[in-house]
């Protein structure tokens, strides 16, 4: 059985339960707050997760993410030149422009590298981590608000889209396929081809 990586940050950092995310709505699923509300962590750690994802898609990100310094500034790799494009959006989100949530963000990337290496032992490959995540992925993007559009920061719409929100027999079925196919490859077996 995976470690569902949301719920172990979110519990580890002693962060309120994640909601997740309506896919009708595209809002938060039981809302019995208003935006102003939010934790900021309800917008940061589905977004650093997602962020990571995408990053060790390739083989560098993800021989970074393994071999890497726990003290480099993540957020500056996973979101590149957008990081402070996302810091903005999750502060406008959760309605508390006045905190700045990068430092939030850093601990929840920090904690998320160190809790992966941990599930993934010391001599883990850079398939297995792009294989942890894929499988990750689905759980992450239930809570991943649209409005944040992520998925256009990171240069993958897809990961903005309703379906990914959708729950379900055929709604899992339907994502179970899109995994497969989106199976990771290492840029060596491309290579190959």
């Amino acid at each position: 059985m995976s470690i569902n990586i949301l719920e172990t940050v979110q519990q580890n950092l002693g962060y309120p339960a994640l909601q997740k995310i309506d896919p009708n709505t595209q809002q938060v699923l039981e809302n019995d707050k208003t935006p102003n509300q939010l934790h900021v962590s309800q917008a940061a750690i589905p977004a650093v997760l997602t962020g990571f994802y995408r990053y060790v898609q390739s083989d560098e990100g993800a021989e970074n993410f393994l071999r890497g310094n726990n003290s480099s500034s993540w957020l500056n790799k996973i979101f590149d030149k957008n990081k402070i494009e996302v810091v903005q959006t999750i502060a406008t989100y959760t309605n508390q422009s006045k905190l700045d949530p990068l430092a939030e963000m850093e601990v929840i990337a920090n904690e998320t590298v160190k809790v992966v290496k941990n599930i993934l032992g010391a001599d883990a490959s850079i398939k297995e981590v792009k294989t942890y995540f894929s499988g990750q992925k689905n759980n992450i993007l239930l809570y991943l608000p649209a409005v944040l559009n992520i998925g256009e920061l990171l240069n993958d719409s897809t990961l903005d889209d309703k379906t990914n929100k959708m729950e379900g027999p055929l709604s899992s079925l339907m994502q179970n396929i899109g995994s497969a196919f989106s199976k990771p490859v290492s840029d060596e077996e491309t290579k190959n081809l």
